[in-house]
């Protein structure tokens, strides 16, 4: 048994199972799914495109334009190529929560 340097959990080091020596398979699906969304934000500009906030990438979240047009959900995409990510990015905006509120509260209307 090891135990994670992230979370202290005990687990049993299993190579095969795509474990790592020091880190759980938890805490790194959780590295993957941060640092994903950092990329993506990134790649958006960084910003609320409606009021430019920018203080928490966690507060940060795409919007499709048309929903028709939506082949998948931004978030849990963590295990897709980042060539597909880009073209679903594309056929969004970022807004932060409170943006993202209004604009399905206006799509209600």
């Amino acid at each position: 048994m090891v135990e994670c340097k992230e979370c202290k959990k005990q687990y049993e080091y299993d190579r095969k199972k795509g474990h790592t020596r020091t880190v759980c398979n938890s805490c790194m699906s959780n590295r993957k799914r941060h640092d994903l969304k950092n990329k993506c934000v990134e790649y958006k500009g960084g910003k609320c495109e409606r009021c430019e906030y920018s203080k928490s990438k966690r507060a940060l979240a795409f919007h499709h334009l048309d929903p028709s047009q939506k082949d998948f959900g931004i978030s849990g995409s963590h295990s897709r190529n980042w060539e597909a990510i880009k073209k679903e990015l594309d056929k969004c905006i970022m807004v932060c929560h409170n943006c993202h509120s209004e604009l399905h509260d206006e799509l209600e209307k």
